[in-house]
């Protein structure tokens, strides 16, 4: 049986998260591999591979929060945002204290809207940013809506500043960086970058590269999957008798008053749970329907749940 699962990667720097996919995909021989968010090449942490069913799954996972440690270079600000770009404004940061360090970080906390850097994966009618950025195009992006959950501020010392980030799907620390310089007036950069955290999946837990590569040459990579449900816990979770996970299977929807979901009675419409069988198997993930008022399948996996 091909295996199911996803292997919590500690990306190293210099490499991309394409490369990543690319290893597990030719040494597993498993054919369908994916990802759950990319880093950029400069960037290391976890990045999250989804084998076989697991990669249906990948679009909650994008959906979970993230946790960033990264090092931003105040008095340069570049056109990449990032350290690998060239310098496009020099500014002093001797005159930044840090009291107006962190103003400017309440400030960014607080922001609904950010625009992604030009040198990004954001398709501009259908062609990644940053393949015309590099190409002289005109390369022009919308503000997209984001979520900060946390900035700290863990250590100052100019002109570096050691910062914490929690945030939602789409965030560009370097967008963050960017504009920390715009607001202190001495620009800034990204110098460094790492994800400590995707949901559950810590870095402290997530396998090297280089060990992923030994494991799946001498064939214990299996050991290393986790189980396709693992970073769905913020679904609720009902459990189905045989005949309710018969419908399922089937594509039918669930009656909202039927045993399995009287505590989700205050559903609100596109809710989402997890669906367990009567073995403790993972079925799938139904979606509440308010005008129904029933739960339909939403994405169903016919195995029982993953690494088997």
């Amino acid at each position: 049986m091909s295996p199911h699962g996803i292997l919590n990667v500690d990306k190293p720097e210099g490499s991309t998260s394409f490369q990543a996919v690319a290893l597990v995909r030719k040494l597993s021989a498993v054919r369908k591999v994916g990802h759950a968010g990319t880093l950029d090449p400069a960037a290391t942490g976890v990045l999250l591979v989804c084998l076989g069913n697991a990669v249906r799954v990948s679009e909650y996972l994008m959906e979970l929060p993230k946790t960033y440690r990264g090092t931003v270079r105040l008095g340069a600000a570049t056109d990449t945002f990032d350290a690998t770009g060239a310098t496009v404004f020099e500014g002093d940061a001797g005159v930044v204290d840090e009291a107006e360090l962190r103003a400017a970080l309440g400030t960014l906390e607080r922001q609904e809207q950010q625009t992604p850097p030009i040198y990004s994966a954001v398709k501009v009618g259908g062609t990644p940013a940053h393949r015309l950025a590099r190409a002289g195009k005109p390369v022009s992006l919308r503000p997209r809506e984001v979520r900060i959950e946390r900035i700290d501020l863990l250590s100052f010392q100019t002109p570096l500043v050691e910062l914490e980030v929690r945030c939602g799907k789409g965030t560009y620390i370097r967008s963050l960086a960017d504009d920390l310089g715009r607001l202190l007036g001495c620009g800034a950069h990204l110098q460094a970058l790492r994800r400590t955290a995707v949901g559950p999946f810590e870095v402290d837990d997530a396998v090297s590269l280089d060990r992923l590569r030994e494991a799946l040459v001498d064939g214990s990579w299996r050991d290393l999957l986790l189980p396709l449900d693992h970073g769905l816990g913020h679904f609720p979770a009902v459990y189905l008798g045989i005949e309710a996970e018969k419908d399922v299977r089937h594509g039918c929807a669930l009656e909202s008053d039927s045993p399995p979901f009287q505590r989700l009675q205050d559903a609100q419409d596109e809710q989402r749970c997890r669906a367990y069988a009567e073995d403790g198997s993972f079925v799938g993930i139904l979606r509440y329907d308010g005008d129904s008022r029933r739960w339909k399948p939403r994405k169903v996996f016919i195995s029982a749940h993953s690494a088997a």
